[in-house]
């Protein structure tokens, strides 16, 4: 009988991320979702997993960057990564205005 073995599997699009997903607040309300933002405007990343639309990387998750654009109802977001610089694309859920 051959051993089946599962060591070497990624743990997927939201894998590892109890403590980072986890709900510190309340639902969104309809301000939350349609907040707006204007080019050059800083924002954080901080990803609500009760909403589902747009949802970013796990990794996008707490970095700071500019909004460059709008895509449709989403907000595209230049960050960077370590030395790269990226771009995110998500909805207005996913992102806090800093002042």
């Amino acid at each position: 009988m051959a051993k089946i073995s599962g060591g070497g599997r990624k743990p997927g699009k939201r894998g590892k991320t109890r403590a980072k997903f986890k709900k510190k607040t309340k639902k969104p309300s309809v301000n939350d979702i349609m907040q707006e933002f204007n080019d050059d405007d800083k924002v954080q990343v901080v990803i609500d997993s009760s909403y589902h639309a747009g949802l970013p990387d796990k990794g996008f998750h707490g970095l700071t960057g500019k909004v460059v654009g709008k895509r449709g109802k989403s907000f595209e977001v230049k960050l960077k990564k370590g030395n790269k610089e990226m771009m995110v694309v998500t909805t207005a859920v996913h992102l806090k205005k800093l002042v």
